[in-house]
């Protein structure tokens, strides 16, 4: 039973009010899309000066090189190299994955999954969007100040943070806008998180809600815990920058008592493991959902896949020192980190298990959602199984801060997130903007896509492995890396493809949006969750009459099914086989 009464409200009439000022969670969700598509091509770009400065050193970045970097020839500085990969991972974290994910598709779905006409705070919802993008613009201005953006790497420990380390404005902006993206974050996290609770179609118990819902609902609670927690060190960083505290100014750097670089790493850690996990939550209960619907049987151990994401979220919380193994942490919470780390890996496990029963004698149809889902199985799974590596204390001790580090990254969660978010966007096309992307081009777009990744991030690991470290401008200065160059320039190749393919996504998508005249069926994938209930694209206020929930999200292939469906929505009643 619903707490707040949903009334049916008129559809804005002015621009301002429709599209820009809008209360409507489908526009906001819209809004965030386009968001995070234009700092996804922002931060790939960043990505690509990267590799072919690591692939190619001394030589100049083609095309645009001489325009940006006209002082070296088109060579990519080693000041600019430093505000690349730490503007790289800050965009693709905060304002790529992040709005794509967890603002449009978090904004989107929920109160169309759960049969709600609105999120419980719309003008909540509206400043949350505004506000993320104060933030993304904070964070380009620093590239435009004299000193350039920040250049302490995108977890900005101190000192590198701090005047010392990095003098500019660009760094101060850049802390700036992560609080301010905190904040914004944190109030989508309160909305979200209320809708599922409050605003439930009658009928609908938790463990009939999709698992969809129940990633980007355990996402919101994980944000609205420790989000504040980063927001209050970028606060105390920006004291020691502007106002000269030295919270983390130690020894004869600080000024006025003794602070502690460390401090922050534990502050920035307590949020940055979690923030793994509130990434991924949502693509893993997408994927759950889609491996179902494309499988056209009920997902295998669906309660139990809940429950495991459940656990995962409170584990996620317990974790974070094993990125603190080289900072003297004593040899007792080493070990219990460790253990901890290992213990995450049994509902992760659950999770995996799930998947491939769903998958297990289904009448799978290769839609391109389901190809990118099936795709996030594969890295998900390559890189769990790496992260066994670095949550033990003696191999860790070897492997941290080389690439290793960057590809099991990469492969945990910029993968399977990326992956998830374009499974996402070409399933829910239809319902967000009325028509569908080319089916042959997405393929396309997919198996380049994963031919790219797996060569970018498995020879990140390779090259890890032999000890290469990352962060650094020209590696090979040292003469036992001499030998990684040919490596790095296939990852570099592997990186080229990889954009190279995403450009097929953009056309794809914008053609779909704006030039295809084709409408797309009002339920194109024959799929019985409330979404598909109503017209595509989604009415103002989605729906006319609250529907009333009677079955699950996951009723497939039962032979007592008639008209020759073999689903049911969940306003029927469950057939009787």
């Amino acid at each position: 039973m619903a707490f707040f009464e949903q009334h049916i409200h008129d559809a804005p009439k002015t621009f301002l009010s429709k599209y820009i000022f809008s209360y409507d969670h489908k526009v906001i969700g819209k809004q965030f899309l386009w968001y995070g598509i234009l700092f996804l091509g922002i931060g790939g770009m960043m990505a690509l000066m990267i590799r072919w400065t690591l692939a190619f050193p001394g030589q100049a970045f083609p095309i645009i090189g001489n325009f940006l970097f006209p002082e070296t020839g088109g060579v990519v500085p080693a000041d600019t190299y430093a505000m690349l990969f730490t503007m790289h991972g800050t965009i693709m974290i905060f304002y790529a994955i992040t709005p794509i994910l967890i603002g449009c598709f978090g904004n989107y779905l929920i109160p169309l999954m759960i049969g709600a006409r609105d999120m419980a705070f719309p003008l909540l919802n509206m400043l949350s969007f505004h506000l993320a993008a104060l933030s993304g613009a904070l964070l380009l201005a620093g590239l435009f100040t004299p000193l350039g953006a920040a250049a302490g790497g995108w977890t900005s420990y101190p000192t590198l943070s701090t005047l010392i380390g990095s003098p500019g404005v660009g760094q101060t902006l850049w802390t700036l806008a992560i609080f301010v993206l905190g904040v914004s974050s944190t109030m989508g996290a309160i909305n979200y998180i209320t809708t599922i609770i409050t605003l439930r179609a009658p009928g609908m118990g938790y463990f009939d809600m999709p698992l969809s819902v129940w990633g980007l609902g355990l996402t919101a609670v994980l944000n609205a815990i420790f989000l504040p927690v980063l927001g209050a060190g970028c606060l105390l960083l920006i004291f020691d920058r502007v106002f000269g505290t030295a919270f983390f100014l130690a020894g004869a750097a600080a000024t006025t008592g003794t602070g502690d670089p460390i401090l922050f790493q534990h502050v920035f850690w307590i949020f940055g493991h979690p923030e793994v996990y509130i990434l991924i939550l949502p693509a893993w209960g997408i994927v759950s959902d889609l491996l179902s619907f494309f499988a056209r049987k009920p997902a295998f151990g669906a309660k139990a896949t809940a429950l495991s994401m459940t656990t995962i979220t409170i584990l996620s919380t317990v974790v974070y020192g094993h990125h603190m193994y080289t900072t003297q942490m004593s040899p007792l919470l080493t070990q219990s980190f460790m253990t901890l780390t290992m213990t995450i890996s049994i509902p992760s496990a659950i999770f995996f298990a799930n998947w491939l029963g769903t998958l297990w004698k289904g009448s799978i149809r290769f839609h391109s959602p389901m190809l990118f889902a099936l795709g996030v199985v594969f890295v998900f799974g390559l890189g769990g199984l790496t992260g066994l590596y670095l949550a033990t204390v003696s191999t860790d001790l070897y492997l941290h801060d080389t690439y290793f580090v960057v590809g099991h990254f990469h492969y945990t969660m910029a993968a399977s997130v990326l992956l998830g978010g374009f499974a996402a966007t070409y399933f829910w096309m239809p319902k967000m903007f009325g028509t569908m992307m080319n089916e042959f081009w997405a393929k396309v777009h997919f198996w380049i896509s994963m031919i790219g990744l797996n060569g970018i991030f498995t020879g990140m690991m390779v090259v890890g492995y032999a000890g290469m470290h990352r962060r650094l401008y020209n590696p090979f200065v040292y003469e036992f890396m001499e030998r990684m160059i040919p490596l790095n320039t296939f990852i570099t190749w592997s990186a080229i493809t990889m954009g190279l393919a995403q450009i097929i996504f953009v056309v794809n998508f914008v053609h779909a949006v704006f030039f295809k005249k084709e409408k797309a069926s009002a339920n194109p994938w024959e799929v019985g969750t409330l979404e598909w209930t109503i017209d595509s694209p989604s009415p103002h206020y989605n729906f006319k009459d609250i529907p009333v929930v009677k079955s699950g999200p996951h009723e497939f292939g039962n032979p007592a099914l008639t008209d020759g469906r073999d689903f049911q929505f969940q306003t029927e009643e469950v057939v009787k086989a």
